[in-house]
């Protein structure tokens, strides 16, 4: 897939790309970097299992999973007077390299005996305060490389990336759960994002791609979305899609030890179906080209909350396993949607601060239904839960189209008729 000539078998979108060295150079090792992030979907809340005091996992590994993302929301909001002066390719080595050092010093502390809850969360916390921006550079980096046309294939590949590891990803870490401490695969984590981090600061970039992404902070970000109806009304749906998906990252893995009595390689085989999903529905958009915006999305977030039905049927995993397959089907293009809407929309000078406001609101989303999740967790029971939140993606969906049928309505009565408009204009 990344060789340096891609054959006439690849589709065009795709060829294209690819004939980009840059982005060859770079794509393996933000693949390699995306495989680590998978694993930790499993290690994170599994080692705050067995941290956690009894009859408080749950509450543990919710705090642990917001605490792994949601500081990248305040980093992105604080620190904008300072990482916004840097370039792109500046903002991912920072990030890669911080996150490196903080969650390699995990399993250092659990060799030394220190690894307390405090001190995990805190770990955790803090490898993500740049995140955000790092992300941003991540997305941003290629924009001045791309033609409009590529964009949208660009997304969908670093998309299919992301899901290819969840596919890869937890079920490494469910093999090496059964002979290693989590602790030590969150370290192998640490090691991916210092190869990114390398890798990433050696590249050179031209002069367009390689300049500061602009003069405004994530104020000036924010300020963008909320004056672009169609990106504000985007940012809040799918802040509500990740907090109605946030409970899951906690319920699953006591849906699995708890009402399957399995192991982490069950909870792997979870996510590696998720992931599975995910890769032909975003490699599925990439090679599709245009969809309509709201009906997808719409769509997309529909599916998804039917998938986590049947997580109701505790006596055997098949059911739930093939649910959640199908939600990876449908959610795999939502992200490569997203972000290729937002680099049509946002000013190129000011798209790294717009993605890093993005982020910043995203960020607390999923965290957030991960913290309350973990909270009645404990009272409610996984199945109850997971069940839950595919309802709730549910009913996002009539009222997802409830807002954008009022907000058409009003943009038509606002706007003037034809024959007003000429009777202004002659005024004029």
């Amino acid at each position: 897939m990344f060789s340096a000539c891609p054959g006439r078998s690849v589709p065009g979108p795709y060829r294209a790309l690819f004939a980009d060295p840059t982005f060859r150079r770079l794509m393996p090792v933000f693949a390699l970097s995306d495989l680590g992030d998978g694993m930790t979907v499993v290690a994170v809340a599994w080692l705050a299992f067995a941290l956690g005091p009894e009859g408080g996992q749950g509450a543990l590994a919710g705090i642990a999973v917001a605490a792994y993302v949601l500081p990248g929301a305040l980093g992105a909001l604080v620190l904008g007077r300072w990482m916004r002066r840097l370039p792109a390719q500046r903002l991912l080595v920072t990030d890669s390299a911080l996150r490196a050092a903080l969650l390699g010093a995990v399993p250092l502390a659990h060799a030394t005996g220190v690894l307390t809850p405090a001190v995990y969360v805190g770990l955790l916390g803090a490898s993500s305060l740049l995140h955000a921006w790092g992300r941003a550079g991540k997305h941003a980096l290629f924009a001045p490389l791309l033609a409009d046309d590529q964009r949208l294939a660009a997304h969908s590949v670093l998309s299919t990336s992301l899901w290819g590891a969840t596919i890869a990803g937890p079920a490494l870490a469910g093999v090496f759960a059964g002979v290693m401490s989590p602790a030590w695969i969150i370290g192998l984590d640490a090691a991916t994002f210092a190869v990114l981090a390398l890798q990433a600061g050696r590249t050179e970039l031209p002069p367009s791609a390689a300049a500061p992404p602009g003069t405004g902070g994530t104020r000036h970000g924010l300020g963008i979305l909320r004056r672009q109806p169609e990106l504000l009304g985007l940012l809040v749906v799918t802040w509500v899609f990740n907090f109605a998906f946030g409970p899951v990252e906690v319920a699953l893995p006591l849906f699995v030890s708890g009402d399957l009595q399995a192991g982490p390689g069950l909870l792997g085989a979870y996510w590696a179906a998720f992931g599975s999903g995910a890769v032909i529905g975003a490699l599925a958009l990439g090679a599709a080209g245009r969809l309509p915006l709201w009906p997808t999305m719409l769509a997309i977030i529909a599916g998804h909350g039917i998938g986590m039905l049947p997580f109701a049927i505790t006596h055997s995993a098949l059911p739930s396993l093939i649910g959640f397959a199908f939600a990876g089907l449908v959610y795999g293009p939502f992200s490569a949607l997203s972000f290729t809407l937002l680099q049509n929309r946002a000013p190129a000078d000011s798209l790294t601060t717009v993605l890093a406001a993005r982020s910043a609101i995203l960020l607390t989303a999923s965290p957030l239904g991960a913290a309350l999740g973990g909270l009645f967790l404990d009272r409610t029971g996984a199945p109850v839960m997971l069940v839950g939140c595919g309802a709730l993606m549910i009913l996002i969906v009539p009222a997802g189209a409830a807002a954008q049928k009022f907000h058409g309505v009003r943009r038509r009565r606002h706007r003037p008729s034809p024959a007003r408009a000429e009777r202004a204009s002659r005024a004029a």
